[in-house]
């Protein structure tokens, strides 16, 4: 295959997966890591991709945030096994937080139906799963609903959370890295978010490979406030050593 015939394909995976990853694409195009990362050079020179570790996400993807709908289909094996993982993070009783997202709606699901816990969240979707369930004491923190994510925000949300103290707050990310922590592309959400962690003894961080080396336009926390980041295998090792290095214990499932 010619490097132009890489490049566009290369860029229709992108644009179709929201974003590639060097190993893999050097095996599904049979020529060397070395050979992709020249040809994502060439692609973010040209305006078509950005590249981030491990790989490279194209443009049209920068500054946008994908709905419910489209994120629940996407990577949907690897969130099952991360909200899995999550379980064992659990306490015995007590409170969790649980974060706006399509993992921690996983999670929400998979919560044991033999245990007492106080679940606070501020997701209209983690609230519908969990509004039922006679063991779950639910609070849902009121505010401004986004209708991307159909959480709520604002400094109603903030002022609630701040009257609150519990034992494990469970997050969603659009973007996770060494240099810039936690992001995502809404400064109203960061803001909720780190009103999460400030307000729990732990954190545990969920989250798919894809969105480890993005970084989005809302700083949320630095790793360093953050106790566990649980992934799936799709990571690369080296990764997750930088990831441990700062800090947290990381988990992949």
């Amino acid at each position: 295959m010619y490097a132009p015939e890489r490049h566009q394909q290369i860029l229709a995976t992108a644009r179709a997966d929201g974003r590639v990853d060097v190993n893999r694409l050097a095996e599904d195009l049979d020529v060397t890591p070395e050979t992709i990362r020249r040809d994502l050079t060439v692609l973010e020179r040209h305006g078509l991709v950005r590249r981030v570790h491990g790989g490279a996400i194209p443009v049209e993807r920068l500054g946008f945030e994908p709905g419910i709908a489209d994120r629940e289909t996407r990577f949907a094996g690897e969130k099952e096994r991360v909200a899995k993982a999550a379980l064992d993070e659990l306490p015995d009783g007590g409170a969790v937080i649980l974060d706006a997202g399509t993992t921690t709606v996983r999670l929400a699901e998979l919560l044991p139906s033999d245990r007492e816990l106080t679940v606070v969240t501020h997701a209209l979707p983690v609230a519908m799963v969990l509004a039922m369930r006679p063991n779950i004491t639910l609070h849902l923190v009121g505010g401004t609903v986004r209708g991307r994510t159909l959480a709520a925000v604002g400094s109603w949300a903030e002022r609630e959370l701040a009257d609150i103290h519990a034992d494990v707050a469970f997050l969603g990310t659009n973007g996770l890295s060494v240099e810039h922590g936690l992001t995502t592309p809404d400064l109203a959400e960061a803001a909720v978010k780190r009103a999460l962690v400030a307000n729990a003894r732990r954190t545990v961080v969920l989250t798919d490979h894809s969105k480890i080396g993005r970084v989005e336009f809302a700083h949320v926390v630095p790793l360093s406030q953050v106790d566990t980041i649980i992934t799936d295998s799709g990571v690369e090792p080296e990764l997750v050593e930088e990831l441990e290095a700062a800090g947290p214990r990381v988990v992949t499932a």
